[in-house]
């Protein structure tokens, strides 16, 4: 056990691939992103890809690996990333983990709780009734099907929320029955490091940076996008406001004034998922790289 995954955790447009960069050159290790949105090589502005600067200055794995088309899931990532850690290693004691998806890093550190195969149908059909209806009444559904799943799950993400109805809906059992089941060890050790800022800096940040996107191109991507839109991985904020602007619904301004809105609530969820974890270490978002070195020197032990 004198393997140890450095995590970078905290709410997007804090600055965790700048940090997970340094951590990489000061190891002279590898990173592995987490971050469900950056596996899609047709998303790359609306996700905050690592700009070509950023993935040359540190090796980089789970960067626009797959395509919108894939199905891919967090356990095959849960697979593919132990599998891509015992083979980096081999090579490296310290490994870098960064990325804003709590739930799939938290597969990696702790083992994803498994859940029986369901129709495709399934999720096909709920993911049209959040586009006809609305989450509202999705959340209804969940609330009679699975009180506890309601209560603990953020019912607001609808990946979250339809997957919790897709195992009750096709299992006829409850999505919080399968979970919390002793999972396998891993074999190396976990060290979080979380970024923090007061919550108008942060939001300041989350709307720079969405002006930023769309001077970079965000609209054209999103048009490129748009006669896919109801694929599973474009079920995310950036693109969805933008789907609604092609849709006649919104106009551009209302549009990008949604997706600042929604990605400041994603960042506030973000926020609550962390702060339920004891185990993270927090540093201010602009820390002294020689705080965070100087800790994790002590800590790898």
């Amino acid at each position: 056990m004198n393997n140890y995954l450095i995590t970078v955790v905290g709410a997007t447009a804090i600055g965790k691939t700048a940090l997970s960069i340094e951590l990489a050159q000061h190891f002279n290790t590898e990173i592995i992103s987490c971050d469900s949105r950056q596996f899609y090589k047709e998303m790359s502005i609306g996700t905050a890809v690592p700009s070509s600067e950023e993935l040359a200055a540190a090796k980089h794995h789970f960067i626009q690996n797959r395509s919108i088309f894939d199905n891919y899931s967090v356990g095959q990532f849960e697979k593919d990333a132990l599998k891509k850690l015992d083979e980096l290693f081999v090579k490296h004691k310290v490994i870098i983990m960064v990325g804003g998806s709590g739930l799939y890093a938290n597969a990696v550190i702790n083992g994803l709780d498994y859940f029986p195969e369901v129709s495709s149908e399934i999720r096909a059909n709920l993911n049209l009734q959040l586009q006809n209806n609305g989450i509202e009444p999705l959340q209804n559904k969940l609330k009679e099907l699975d009180i506890n799943s309601y209560n603990s799950i953020e019912i607001d993400n609808p990946h979250r929320l339809i997957r919790a109805l897709e195992i009750c809906i096709g299992t006829g059992k409850t999505y919080s029955e399968f979970k919390n089941k002793p999972k396998a060890p891993r074999n190396f050790k976990t060290i979080k490091i979380g970024l923090t800022a007061d919550r108008e800096i942060m939001y300041e940040r989350i709307n720079k940076r969405v002006d930023i996107m769309m001077q970079e191109g965000l609209l054209e991507e999103a048009k490129k996008l748009y006669s896919n839109k109801e694929l599973n991985a474009l079920q995310t904020v950036g693109y969805r406001e933008l789907f609604e602007y092609f849709d006649g619904k919104y106009s551009l301004e209302f549009a990008i004034e949604e997706i600042k809105k929604n990605t400041r609530r994603f960042a506030k969820r973000q926020v609550t998922w962390n702060k339920k974890d004891t185990e993270i270490n927090w540093f201010n978002f602009k820390p002294k790289f020689s705080e965070i070195s100087t800790f994790l020197n002590v800590n790898l032990t």
